[in-house]
């Protein structure tokens, strides 16, 4: 017997249909004898209708009640998914988020998770019920409800596995687990059978939409071993129970890898706009003043790239940011412009970040010129370049993304067995 917790996310609880096959998933596991928690995301679409909702009856709404209205898409889940269970005759339970607890800070809308008390749902497990639980939300220092912004229900899954120290977790999705690249822009993209967590937090980061990045970081600290999983197989298809290996992909500690590749995955990441601040004045807290500012008016800045003048009294300086923030990052640089000492202001849109990704090139030379060389031999000239320990960042013009990431899946042989 085993402790899993799993997640379902809203193309898995789009309708009745489909909850009622995420009930037999369920039913799967504790059939097995398993301790069974389950989180909910709201159905597909619903959140997008909420969050419209709340702007419709003010541009300017309260964020306390903003995250009272978003919140309740998870709770319906969670009602109709223990209502399922009891159906097949499964003794479940829905929770809110604030029924647990799970306690946030007071950052309405984009709360982080400071505490979980598990005790009463372990307590839960021993007379065998099934908590189904409302993702995406806890109770903040006001005792209000607090959302946790887009993608939420995947942290409150590895939270909650953490909290009642969870054999598993599982994150239901509409893929069947962690591929080499998206499938869709190369076919020959296989799934990996497993990817550590260091990578798996880079390949979020970069782009790759299968897990949320808060979720993979908590799950790195607190070890929660992870399965990614499709919902949409047949519940009861030989293999999908399976509790040591089940079929998907395991997101787990370097040490449970055997076989290290050099490159483990391909990301991507369109609607990237590039930065030149031309002859900026060289001298000590000039990046400062730029880049604090910019993350006060919370702008993600990633890509930094910093050319020294021949006399070392001026610089070039170019950093890239989402395309939707550049209008954003324009008012922020008018308003520094001369204090700092900027002479010249550029940006470009389109433009697309390719990433590199994989433990084994800590201990392989070559493998960010081999990428430099496949690019140039297609004609793609390279805008920056960022690297990391497992990571190397390419910039790109935006209309050679598919043919960049199909030429670096197969340079790195990841389109082979």
């Amino acid at each position: 017997m085993a402790r899993i917790v799993m997640k379902f996310g809203g193309t898995s609880v789009a309708d009745i249909a489909r909850i009622r096959v995420v009930a037999q998933h369920v039913k799967r596991e504790v059939d097995a004898g398993h301790e069974v928690a389950v989180v909910v995301s709201a159905m597909s679409g619903k959140t997008n209708e909420l969050v419209a909702w709340t702007r419709d009856a003010s541009p300017m709404h309260d964020a306390r009640e903003y995250d009272a209205v978003v919140a309740s898409g998870e709770q319906v889940t969670a009602g109709l998914l223990a209502i399922a269970l009891q159906h097949i005759g499964i003794d479940a339970r829905s929770w809110a988020g604030w029924q647990i607890p799970i306690r946030t800070d007071g950052a309405h809308g984009a709360a982080r998770i400071t505490e979980i008390d598990g005790s009463e749902l372990v307590r839960r497990f021993g007379i065998g019920q099934v908590a189904v639980i409302a993702g995406f939300q806890g109770i903040g220092p006001d005792n209000r409800i607090a959302t946790l912004g887009r993608g939420g229900s995947d942290t409150s899954a590895v939270a909650i596995a953490a909290a009642v120290k969870a054999d598993r977790c599982d994150i239901y999705t509409d893929v069947d687990g962690v591929y080499t690249t998206d499938p869709r822009i190369e076919p020959k993209a296989r799934r990996l059978n497993r990817v550590s967590f260091e990578e798996m937090l880079e390949l979020a980061s970069l782009g790759a939409k299968v897990l949320q990045v808060r979720s993979v970081e908590l799950a790195m600290v607190h070890k929660v071993r992870t399965f990614v999983r499709s919902s949409f197989e047949d519940p009861n298809a030989p293999g999908m129970g399976d509790f040591h290996n089940p079929p998907g992909t395991l997101i787990c500690d370097e040490d449970e890898i055997v076989e290290q590749q050099v490159v483990t995955g391909i990301a991507y990441a369109r609607d990237e706009a590039q930065i030149s601040l031309r002859r900026v004045s060289d001298r000590p807290g000039v990046a400062a003043g730029i880049f604090m500012p910019l993350a006060e008016a919370n702008i993600n800045v990633d890509m930094i790239v910093q050319n020294i003048s021949e006399d070392g009294s001026r610089t070039d300086m170019t950093f890239t940011v989402p395309a939707g923030d550049l209008d954003k990052v324009r008012v922020v640089l008018d308003q520094i412009q001369k204090d700092i000492g900027i002479d010249t202001v550029q940006s470009e849109s389109g433009m697309a970040k390719i990433s590199v990704v994989g433990m084994g090139m800590r201990s392989h030379a070559g493998v960010a010129a081999m990428a430099f060389k496949a690019l140039a031999d297609r004609g793609i000239n390279i805008r920056a370049i960022t690297t990391s320990e497992i990571k190397i960042s390419i910039l790109i013009d935006a209309a050679y993304t598919e043919l960049a990431v199909r030429t670096l899946h197969s340079v790195y042989g990841l389109d082979k067995q």
